[in-house]
């Protein structure tokens, strides 16, 4: 008969120490963000208070919906010019982050194996015989 000693590592069958595992992701998620709040800060006084997509302007009423939009999609990639930002409201934020994981999972779905349509290609033309009807109206 075995007793549970809690959870183990799916490789080694190692026991996970939980607590120890709890503190690295609660520091983490500290780290960030304090990163997060310091390049907000920085960003909220660089640039005017509009949403960069939508042109929604903010004021500090409804400002907890104005986001900092990393352009190139690196939260780490903090230059203090700001230039790696733009401040995007809440939905459009959204919608960015959205198109990027629509754009990388089209990368992904060409890299791997098979391509779509399984290599054949288009070879019907529906406007084919266009220009024969259009020479018989001549």
């Amino acid at each position: 008969m075995t007793t549970n000693q809690g959870p183990r590592h799916g490789k080694t069958g190692k026991p996970i120490d939980s607590a120890r595992l709890d503190r690295v992701v609660a520091d983490a998620r500290k780290a960030s963000e304090e990163r997060a709040a310091g390049y907000r800060d920085q960003a909220l006084k660089l640039y005017e208070w509009v949403c960069g997509r939508c042109a929604r302007t903010f004021t500090r009423e409804n400002l907890r919906e104005l986001t900092v939009h990393h352009k190139d999609m690196n939260h780490d990639h903090n230059p203090p010019d700001g230039s790696n930002w733009e401040l995007l409201c809440i939905y459009c934020h959204d919608n960015e982050h959205q198109k990027y994981e629509e754009h990388l999972a089209s990368l992904a779905a060409g890299r791997g194996g098979a391509k779509s349509g399984s290599g054949k290609q288009t070879t019907h033309n529906p406007f084919a015989a266009l220009a024969d009807l259009l020479k018989k109206d001549d």
